[in-house]
């Protein structure tokens, strides 16, 4: 087992330093080789800069956003408050083709604090900037192959871009239950009224650089649309934005083992040590089932997560901050509502409950949020605000409003 040791922060500005000069230097590569070759260059508000070959060998797709955020926090029995401004978050994504449109690739870099993170064990205490970096085949048919790190497929509220979403950001079932993204191979078959995803990967989150330690995560995902397909993709959008003129339902079933889980989450949250900095490990079981539907600027979409331990969520002790861990398991439910405007603002309901399992020493919580959304070019350009009322057993009723705005090419 691994004894997880002292991280030094400094090496987290020396790499970020790097990387920037190495997405400076690509960039500079990529406008003279525009310059040089027989190259077509398309753009649109809101979809990109797209760079393409004229005999279709390769493309290469650039896009960008940043979502900045006002929070305004208040405990509803003692009126005290706290408030910030802060870039949620700043992104880069490239994706396109390589010698066949069969062969085609995304990359995405997070950019700011909060995808970045501090300084652990996971990364190697380096800048852990790396989203997305996945190559998928589709070599036969309705299916394909996927390599390399992206989202598994997980719960849809986790799927949905953080672009694409209907609240200022996803729900506390999202935080507490999702399996994120994790680097391994999946395969996916995509068809009408009927999709399949499996995913085996490494089972301790993006960008891991240690051996992998305990088993492999295992993930199996099924997809029912008896009504076909969303418009534009919709089925993985929040928002009906593109005003479905037939009702549109897809119905959606996860299961996901993680075979000797070292992380309180799975593929999130801190290592599971003992007294001694000596890492443990249990089988992690997630179910999901959700489903999501839209109608002429209606959109509703109901999620179920479960998550349980080999162990129950024994606490463990970590030996830096002197506190205790527990693996976080329980079920959650989260419902929620929209519908949008011929003035395209829209305005949504949430509801969520998180009913941890005792072992795990936390308590019940509820979230009642009311949302708006401006939308100014669909999801890329956009103005969002919701309000939450949070409820949690044995602690004060707490009030937060978040105001956030998206912007894209």
């Amino acid at each position: 087992m691994k004894n997880l040791g002292y991280q030094n922060p400094l090496k987290l500005f020396k790499t970020m330093k790097f990387q920037f000069k190495l997405i400076v230097f690509a960039t500079l590569l990529l406008i003279t080789t525009v310059g040089y070759s027989q190259i077509t260059t398309t753009g649109s508000e809101g979809d990109g800069v797209k760079v393409e070959a004229e005999d279709g060998s390769f493309s290469w797709k650039f896009s960008t956003r940043m979502q900045n955020l006002y929070e305004f926090e208040q405990n509803m029995e003692t009126k005290e408050h706290s408030s910030n401004f802060l870039v949620r978050r700043a992104r880069i994504k490239m994706e396109g083709h390589a010698g066949s449109k069969k062969l085609t690739y995304k990359i995405e870099l997070g950019q700011s604090t909060r995808d970045i993170g501090l300084p652990n064990e996971v990364s190697a205490n380096s800048a852990s900037i790396i989203l997305d970096a996945v190559v998928k085949y589709n070599f036969a048919g309705n299916w394909s192959v996927w390599f390399g790190q992206t989202k598994l497929p997980g719960n849809i509220e986790r799927v949905i871009s953080s672009s694409s979403l209907q609240f200022v950001d996803r729900s506390n079932l999202n935080s507490r239950f999702n399996i994120d993204r994790d680097q391994g191979m999946q395969l996916h078959y995509d068809a009408d009224k009927f999709r399949f995803a499996g995913a085996i990967s490494i089972g301790e989150g993006r960008n891991d650089t240690n051996d992998n330690l305990g088993g492999y995560d295992y993930t199996g995902r099924i997809e029912l649309l008896p009504m076909g397909k969303f418009a534009s993709k919709g089925d993985y959008k929040a928002a009906d934005l593109a005003r479905e003129e037939t009702p549109k339902l897809m119905i959606g079933m996860t299961y996901d083992l993680n075979s000797g889980a070292a992380r309180q989450g799975g593929q999130l949250g801190g290592y599971m040590t003992d007294v001694n900095g000596v890492i443990q490990e249990t089988d992690l079981k997630s179910l999901f089932i959700d489903a999501h539907f839209k109608y002429n600027g209606f959109s509703t979409m109901i999620e179920y997560a479960n998550r349980s331990a080999e162990n129950d969520g024994v606490y463990t002790y970590d030996p830096i901050l002197l506190t205790e861990r527990s693996y976080y398991t329980g079920h959650a439910i989260n419902a929620q509502m929209g519908y949008v405007f011929p003035s395209n603002i829209e305005a949504a309901v949430r509801y969520t409950k998180v009913t941890p399992e005792a072992a795990t020493g936390r308590n019940i919580n509820n979230q009642y949020t009311f949302g708006l959304s401006k939308y100014v070019v669909g999801h890329t350009v956009k103005v969002q605000s919701d309000i939450t009322l949070i409820k949690e057993e044995t602690k004060d009723n707490m009030m937060l409003f978040r105001f956030q705005v998206e912007l894209g090419i």
